[in-house]
């Protein structure tokens, strides 16, 4: 059986008829943002918390990250998280996805000491969460690992698989009475690539052609082991929902007659969502795409196994099947060009064997030259999702577009990007079909967008970072999100 659909160009993405202002969203649909520990809390070293490798990596300065900034203190939420809550209160938010930060909770990423203080702090967030009537999204794991699990290896070690295991359970037993949506890992995509592939990321490893697919092999298996835990010993009394942030851009062939092109769309895809999404939802092993064109290019280069690793068929019966909902973080597109690889020095972004083109009609977030803003591209991410994954229930757990510092409070043409995007989504639930149960805003706050430092703008609410205060000022599309909200359904434009 095929794991992709038969064609990648889908039918024009604006019916003539459609009016989506005259449409609500589905009953009870979650309306949320989304923040990232190191990215809002700051308190890198308060009360006992233990370093993580994104405070290594930043404090190791040579311009890794803009103006060698720091998320030292970034939103200051960890003392400062009355002022989220009066954000989150603002929006009439129903949702809210923050992540926990392992290496404060558990200092040395391990359970033989628990930080009290750190658990404290979550303990208020999520009961001040639900008091105020909004559900908690929790995610484990968001880029920060602790260092001393570094140290030992990281990502790139089987041994993670256990600790990351340990301190899952721990989350679920010290927080799962009341927390009822869980996210293991997010964007494993991200820190494959980036953190132990080209090494622009924490923890900074470069270990190109073999670096990102076995990280990724580990979180795989790391998160399947933590899904089997909550499901074997929390599930039945705490009755939540685990599974894992997956990113993607969509793909369409740059030109969209060659087939040549057509194909290295749909490699794309392989390489990207479906590297991690087809073993967790569909077989427990990786694109057949995928293994066949890794394969093909190692026997050219004279390498005599696949740099991709094997599971045993044990691991694979392990991981099918180890996600209750399918949680998708989308920011842009690409059109896929062919492109042959006769690179001999051995590459995970070679293998693919696609050049990624932006096309210069889409508009580009003033404050990320690598997001084009295509929102039709998310509705036909949406229908590829539901036509291969066998019609998952669906969340939008991150989307987002960047303003550059100093960003305009009256975010006119942002507000314009999220209208339209909401508007795709509404054609993917009553014309495609597709069961997208929420939709969440990345981010709550301007934060520290890893080596954009603070330039990068992507909150709904504006952060002064040169104002020890940290004080929260809402954007024009915080207060036009908010209505979207009340109204469950986008509202008319006033004449």
């Amino acid at each position: 059986m095929s794991l992709a659909p038969t064609s990648i160009v889908l039918s024009s993405p604006s019916p003539s008829n459609w009016d989506p202002e005259n449409v609500s969203f589905p009953e009870e649909f979650a309306w949320g943002a989304s923040t990232a520990a190191y990215q809002i809390e700051g308190g890198w070293d308060a009360d006992g918390k233990g370093p993580s490798v994104w405070d290594t990596f930043t404090h190791q300065g040579g311009d890794r990250v803009f103006k060698n900034q720091t998320g030292d203190v970034a939103c200051g939420s960890y003392t400062l998280w009355e002022e989220d809550l009066k954000c989150i209160k603002q929006l009439g938010l129903t949702h809210y996805r923050f992540s926990l930060s392992w290496s404060r909770l558990l200092p040395d990423g391990t359970t033989g000491f628990i930080n009290q203080k750190g658990v404290d702090y979550y303990d208020t967030a999520i009961d001040s969460l639900l008091a105020n009537g909004v559900t908690p999204v929790v995610t484990l794991y968001h880029f920060d690992l602790p260092q001393h699990l570094e140290h030992q290896g990281g990502w790139r070690s089987g041994a993670i698989v256990a600790a990351f295991d340990a301190y899952a359970q721990f989350c679920f037993r010290t927080f799962g009475d009341r927390v009822k949506l869980w996210l293991t890992i997010n964007e494993p995509y991200v820190l494959a690539t980036l953190g132990y592939e080209e090494g622009v990321m924490a923890p900074g490893i470069k270990e190109l052609g073999t670096g990102a697919y076995q990280s990724a092999h580990n979180m795989i298996k790391a998160h399947a082991v933590a899904w089997h835990s909550y499901n074997q010993l929390f599930r039945k009394k705490q009755g939540g929902l685990v599974s894992i942030a997956l990113n993607s851009d969509w793909a369409e062939p740059f030109d969209p007659n060659s087939p040549a092109d057509q194909e290295a769309a749909k490699r794309h895809m392989a390489f990207c969502l479906d590297w991690f999404a087809t073993p967790i939802f569909l077989d427990g092993d990786y694109p057949a795409i995928m293994k066949s064109k890794i394969s093909a290019v190692c026997k050219r280069q004279g390498i005599p196994s696949s740099r991709l690793p094997e599971f045993t068929d044990a691991e694979k019966m392990m991981i099918k099947g180890t996600a209750d909902f399918f949680a998708l973080n989308y920011y842009t597109s690409r059109k896929m060009k062919h492109q042959e690889n006769t690179n001999a020095q051995p590459s995970m972004s070679a293998d693919k064997e696609a050049e990624e083109v932006t096309d210069p009609s889409w508009p580009v977030a003033s404050g990320s030259s690598w997001l084009a803003v295509v929102p039709w591209g998310l509705r036909r991410l949406l229908k590829y999702i539901k036509d291969t994954y066998n019609h998952p229930i669906i969340y939008i757990t991150e989307n987002g577009f960047s303003q550059s510092d100093p960003a305009p409070l009256d975010d006119t043409q942002r507000w314009e990007y999220f209208k339209l995007t909401l508007q795709e989504i509404l054609k993917a639930i009553y014309i495609d079909g597709v069961q997208l149960k929420g939709y969440f805003v990345w981010s709550l706050l301007d934060n520290f967008e890893w080596t954009c430092g603070y330039r990068s703008r992507f909150g709904l609410f504006h952060v002064d970072f040169e104002n020890p205060a940290l004080p929260r000022v809402p954007y024009k599309s915080a207060i036009e999100y908010a209505k979207v909200v009340a109204n469950n359904g986008l509202v008319k434009s006033q004449e």
